[in-house]
């Protein structure tokens, strides 16, 4: 069975069922984790505590969890999260989330949802880092590299998961935006996933975080693809 869901130029085909946002559940359940917990664990103190937002099927979540964090993993999908073990899992948008006045030592932002082309949307995510670190805390966020979108198309393989990632085309739609197209190939399916992505400059990104009271720590990566942040101190 295949599905297929839109919301605002987001969309998605193959086996399964498909998030809003164009995500199939089963591709996400599949895939294979890359260098994401290590560089997140190298910036955190043992056993902290730590929002995931947007944890999918626990890519990210589980290694973080085997390496000793209290990890609270959020999804808007709840079938994304049905392949979520050993962390507390809540349901719900990003941009919404109400966990009172629970704070954390850490908040990660990951899959460059940084990126998302609805402006309205990024202050929410970013409004949900600040809101729910600790002051003393660090949020990590995963943003694009310079040439995400001008090294198209190319591809890669997860060969753990068995599969060929390919990006086919990523195309202007005009104020800064690009619709990318992405495939996904194993032996015995195909998915594929359109999405949209505003390409943020450095200087545009750490304007973004300090909108969101947040100020750029350092950068963890030589790529700057991931970013430790702290709340802005008064």
């Amino acid at each position: 069975m295949s599905g297929q869901l839109v919301r605002e130029g987001h969309t998605g085909t193959g086996p399964g069922a498909i998030t809003p946002d164009g995500c199939a559940v089963e591709l996400y359940a599949r895939m294979s984790v890359g260098s994401e917990p290590e560089v997140i664990a190298s910036a955190l103190r043992p056993g902290a505590s730590v929002l995931e937002l947007g944890c999918g099927a626990g890519r990210v979540t589980h290694p973080l969890v085997a390496l000793g964090f209290d990890v609270t993993a959020v999804d808007e999908s709840a079938q994304m999260l049905e392949h979520v073990h050993g962390a507390r899992t809540v349901q719900g948008p990003i941009e919404t989330l109400d966990l009172g006045e629970e704070r954390f030592d850490a908040v990660v932002l990951g899959s460059f949802l940084v990126h998302t082309s609805d402006d309205r949307v990024r202050e929410g995510l970013l409004g949900t880092c600040r809101r729910y670190v600790k002051d003393d805390g660090v949020v990590l966020i995963q943003r694009e590299g310079a040439d995400y979108h001008s090294d198209v198309p190319r591809e890669r393989e997860d060969r753990a998961a068995g599969c060929t990632i390919r990006i086919l085309s990523s195309d202007p739609v005009g104020d800064g935006v690009h619709e990318v197209r992405v495939e996904y190939v194993f032996e015995d399916a195909r998915w594929t996933q359109t999405f949209r992505s505003r390409e943020l400059s450095v200087e545009r990104f750490e304007a973004h975080l300090e909108e969101a009271g947040l100020v750029v720590g350092r950068y963890l990566t030589p790529d700057g693809v991931w970013v430790l942040a702290r709340p802005r101190q008064p």
